[in-house]
C-alpha cells in the first residue's frame, strides 16, 4: 500500500529496532526520514496519512547524530595547510574517508602559515552540505598566526604575527578574506585582541582562545568580548595554578556573561590529555566538552614522515612530533576512537560521550537546529553504532539527491518489500531519490 504523496514523491524510510539518541537519552523509537530530513511520525501519520516505503531493521543498534570535527588539520596524506593547486581534491578525499569514522561535518583547519598560503587556500574552501562527495564542510578553522611565541607548540615561529595599530585590518590582510572562515584561534593576551574578537563575532565567526599565556582575567575579558571556545584544553596554555588557573579557569568562572556558554576542545586520543585531566574537565563543565581529533595528514597512514603546514612531522606509533624533537604536533586519532577513549577514561554515559562529538560542537557553531541532533526537521546525518560505539554505518543526507546508493542493501531491501506484496521500486528509482546509507559493514 503506497504512502501518501501529497507532500512529496520522495520515499519515506523507517529505521526500526533501534535506540535513538534524542533529548540526551537513548530511546527505543523508530526513526523516520524523507528527503534528507528527520520526520515527525505524528505529522506523517495524521496529517499526511503516510507511512514507510522502506523499512530497515537496525538489529538493536544505537542511532546517534553524525560526529562534527571542528579541528582537523588533514588526514590520509592530505595537509590542509599546504597551498596546492589540487587542494579541492584533498578536501574531497578527506571528506570521503572520515565518513567511515562517523564524521558527517567538519572544519578543515589551517595551522599558522604565511599570508600567501591563506590567500591561496581559503578561496578554495567552499561551505557545503554533505552528500555523495562526503562529509559536509562547515567552514575553515584558522589556528594562528596570532598566537603566543611561548606556547606556539608545533606552529612555525617565523610565521607568527601580532596585532599592530590596524588590529582587525592586520587580520584581514593576513587571511585575505573571511567568507569561508568559521573559527579563529588567537591568544587573548595580545594587545588589541579585544577589538578583533568583537569584529569577528559580529561577522558570525567563532573566536577560540589557545596557544596562549593568558591569565584568567585576560581570558574572562576575551569571553566578555565574545569568545566562546578554548582550543585543545590543557595543551599549549599555562598549566592550572590554584592562584591563577589561566584559561582553564574559564570552565568554572563566575564572570561568564549570562546566557553564554564557553565550550572547550579536547583531544581524547590517550596521548595529549591524561585520563585524570579528562575527568577533571568533564566533571567541572560537562556541557562544554567538544571532542576534536586535531588530526594531521598522517591519520589513516603508516608511521613515517608527513607535513603539518611548514613543519615536518614524524609519527611514532600514536605519537606525532616535530621531526627531531619531542614537541607534540596534532594527532593521528580518528573521531570514533576519541569518543570510545573518552567514554572509557571518564566513565560517563554513552549519551554524554556521543553528545560531546555531535550536539556540543553543533551548539558551539550555532547550528544545533539542523546538525548534532535527531530532532524533527533536522538534517538526517546520523550513525548506526554497536554497544561499544564502533560505527556500523554512516548516513549523510543533508541533500537527499546527493546520497550514494548502496546497491546490495537496496536489492535486499526491495526484495523483502516485494515478498510482502508491498510496493517494489527499482534501483534506478532509488538512485534518482538518492536515499541510501554509506555502509561500513
Amino acid at each position: 500500500m503506497p504512502s501518501n504523496k501529497s507532500v512529496s514523491d520522495a520515499p519515506i524510510f523507517q529505521f526500526t529496532n533501534c535506540r535513538i539518541l534524542r533529548n540526551s537519552q537513548l530511546q527505543r523509537e523508530d526513526l523516520w526520514v524523507r528527503e534528507g530530513k528527520i520526520l515527525n511520525p505524528e505529522k506523517l501519520f495524521f496529517d499526511e496519512k503516510g507511512f514507510a516505503d522502506i523499512q530497515l531493521d537496525c538489529k538493536d543498534s544505537i542511532i546517534a547524530p553524525g560526529f562534527i570535527d571542528v579541528q582537523i588539520n588533514g588526514g590520509f596524506g592530505v595537509d590542509f595547510s599546504l597551498a596546492t593547486d589540487d587542494f579541492k581534491s584533498g578536501i574531497n578525499l578527506v571528506s570521503q574517508k572520515i565518513l567511515s569514522h562517523g564524521v558527517t561535518s567538519f572544519c578543515p583547519t589551517l595551522v599558522t602559515s604565511p599570508p600567501s598560503v591563506y590567500h591561496k587556500v581559503l578561496p578554495q574552501i567552499s561551505i557545503r552540505n554533505g552528500g555523495a562527495h562526503g562529509a559536509g564542510v562547515l567552514g575553515a578553522h584558522l589556528e594562528g598566526p596570532f598566537i603566543s611565541r611561548e606556547k606556539k607548540g608545533a606552529h612555525p615561529e617565523h610565521c607568527l604575527r601580532t596585532f599592530e595599530s590596524g588590529a582587525f585590518q592586520d587580520l584581514l590582510a593576513t587571511y585575505g578574506a573571511l567568507d569561508c572562515i568559521r573559527i579563529v584561534t588567537l591568544a587573548p593576551e595580545m594587545k588589541r585582541s579585544g577589538e578583533v574578537i568583537e569584529e569577528l563575532t559580529k561577522r558570525g565567526i567563532c573566536v577560540s582562545l589557545g596557544h596562549s599565556v593568558a591569565n584568567l582575567s585576560q581570558a574572562e575579558e576575551a569571553v566578555q568580548h565574545g569568545a566562546t571556545f578554548i582550543t585543545h584544553l590543557f595543551n599549549a596554555m599555562l598549566p592550572f595554578h590554584h592562584r591563577d588557573p589561566g584559561i582553564v579557569g574559564l570552565l568554572t568562572s563566575d564572570k561568564i556573561p549570562t546566557g553564554r556558554r564557553v565550550f572547550y576542545g579536547m583531544i581524547s586520543d590517550g596521548i595529549h590529555t591524561n585520563p585524570a585531566a579528562l575527568r577533571i574537565a568533564h566533571r567541572a563543565h560537562p556541557k562544554g566538552m567538544v571532542l576534536v581529533t586535531d588530526a594531521i595528514a598522517g591519520m589513516g597512514l603508516a608511521p613515517g614522515r608527513h607535513t603539518l603546514g611548514q613543519q615536518v612531522i614524524e609519527i611514532d606509533g600514536l605519537n606525532t612530533y616535530i621531526a627531531g624533537t619531542k614537541t607534540l604536533s596534532g594527532s593521528v586519532a580518528t573521531m570514533d576512537t576519541c569518543v570510545r577513549h573518552f567514554l572509557e577514561a571518564t566513565g560517563c554515559t554513552v549519551e554524554k560521550a556521543l553528545e560531546a562529538a555531535s550536539l556540543h560542537p553543533a551548539q558551539l557553531l550555532g547550528i544545533e537546529h539542523k546538525k548534532g541532533t535527531l530532532d524533527y526537521d533536522s538534517d538526517a546525518d546520523f550513525l548506526m553504532l554497536d554497544d561499544s560505539l564502533h560505527v556500523q554505518a554512516t548516513y549523510i543526507a543533508a541533500a537527499a539527491s546527493s546520497l550514494q546508493p548502496c546497491l546490495q542493501r537496496v536489492h535486499q531491501c526491495f526484495a523483502d518489500k516485494g515478498e510482502h506484496g508491498r510496493d517494489h521500486h527499482t534501483v534506478d528509482q532509488l538512485e534518482r531519490w538518492g536515499s541510501c546509507p554509506s555502509w561500513n559493514t
